[in-house]
């Protein structure tokens, strides 16, 4: 059988990790030239895919490649672009066939967290339907480490160790400071309906390092009056005290503290800005002096603290999509399968896209301190592992040296245009 092309796209927010499997992936598909020609990346994700806008991967160094794996965001750019059902809109899904089957791709790897595995599902069917033959690999990746089956998402590890770290670090500084200035430190992070992340800022304090902190999850509903006097408590008793807010955090009635009133291109509520909310509640309430932070962008994009255990399984992910592929799967997602806790170890399986796409795993309520402000052992013994060892990228002139690919355009060939709704 000849070999045939593929197309490769990145979705959704970026992570520290996700050109790590990138790199796997394409590593892995010009080992194998006898099955995959080319592998085409699509400019901006998807939208690259319906305008036509291929990347020509192999005009790149295997040099470049390779330092993929060290370069934190998105090497061919991503987007928050959600395709609609097939009833809704079956153009959009002709399209990506119509342009599949002009550059002769047969493979077609999506790399994203649940709406991205939601249209990798989607196009499968459709190329079923239209008989065009397409085997379509999903690639997970999410900092939300929502999506489920698998044990973690590639991304989480390292932000979830740049949280811990940084909440550590500036819980010494709020220390130092708290006799005559700043009693409270407050740090919002990601998570709109899952606070996996602001769970990891729980590992900021253990028995080595004891630090009065709490968490607002998303899955506790926010009760002001029992969250003050737990601030009061902790500040009385130790001087000071940190809080780290998931931005989904709801009230009683179920609204989101810090919804602007906005929505993403996914429908989403656009959140942010819940760390001055509950900052405000601190100086109303009990009178205190506070900061605060919002980690944005920074928690997501800070490869150089990056988990080496997320960098590990990243790349595995995208080395197993391709391996997935050329065994004759679809449709399916290579997930992370733990096997022990300490010392930690892992494999890799494989997850129905039918059990992934439009699914949100949530905290356990396992996980969760009985005040609800904090994890628990079995928590504890869940995230450590994850932020696990040092994989630092090369160093030049004091900053980490990261790659900027040449992204060369592929010749289009359809001879027809799409516009974006």
């Amino acid at each position: 059988m000849a070999a045939r092309n593929a197309f490769y796209a990145q979705s959704g927010g970026v992570t520290a990790v996700i050109n790590t499997s990138a790199c796997g992936l394409i590593e892995a598909a010009r080992a194998r030239p006898d099955h995959i020609g080319k592998v085409y990346a699509g400019r901006n994700g998807i939208i690259g895919a319906l305008t036509e806008d291929l990347i020509d991967t192999s005009r790149e160094s295997d040099a470049d490649i390779a330092a993929l794996r060290h370069t934190p965001a998105g090497a061919f750019g991503s987007c928050r672009y959600k395709l609609k059902s097939l009833e809704e809109n079956r153009a959009e899904y002709e399209r990506l066939i119509e342009v599949f089957r002009a550059h002769d791709i047969g493979y077609f790897f999506y790399n994203g967290g649940g709406d991205s595995a939601d249209t990798c599902l989607k196009v499968s069917r459709l190329s079923a339907q239209l008989g065009y033959p397409l085997q379509a690999i999903h690639v997970p990746k999410t900092v939300d480490n929502d999506l489920p089956v698998t044990d973690v998402c590639p991304g989480f590890g390292s932000v979830a160790k740049y949280v811990a770290v940084s909440l550590r670090e500036a819980s010494f500084d709020v220390a130092s400071m708290a006799k005559t200035s700043t009693k409270v430190f407050v740090l919002e992070v990601m998570g709109r309906h899952a606070g996996w992340i602001a769970a990891a800022g729980g590992l900021a304090a253990d028995d080595d390092c004891p630090i009065p902190l709490l968490i607002l999850f998303p899955e506790v509903a926010f009760a002001p009056d029992r969250f003050l006097a737990r601030v009061d408590a902790l500040v009385r008793e130790h001087g000071y005290c940190s809080v780290v807010v998931s931005e989904g955090v709801r009230d009683a009635g179920g609204s989101f503290l810090s919804d602007q009133g906005l929505r993403d291109a996914f429908g989403h509520a656009q959140l942010g800005g819940v760390a001055p909310v509950v900052a405000n509640l601190i100086r109303e309430g009990l009178k205190l002096k506070y900061h605060w932070a919002v980690a944005d962008y920074l928690q997501r994009a800070a490869r150089h603290i990056a988990s080496a255990t997320d960098v590990e399984q990243a790349y595995a992910v995208g080395r197993a999509a391709v391996e997935f592929a050329l065994t004759g799967r679809n449709s399916v997602m290579p997930a992370i399968v733990r096997l022990a806790d300490d010392p930690y170890r892992w494999k890799i399986g494989e997850a129905a896209l039918e059990e992934v796409a439009n699914r949100e795993k949530k905290m356990p309520p396992e996980y969760i301190s009985a005040d609800g402000f904090g994890i628990t052992p079995a928590c504890r013994r869940y995230l450590q592992p994850l932020i696990q060892g040092e994989d630092y990228p090369p160093y030049a002139r004091g900053l980490p040296s990261y790659v900027r690919l040449r992204n060369t355009p592929v010749e289009k060939k359809t001879g027809t245009t799409f516009a974006l709704k």
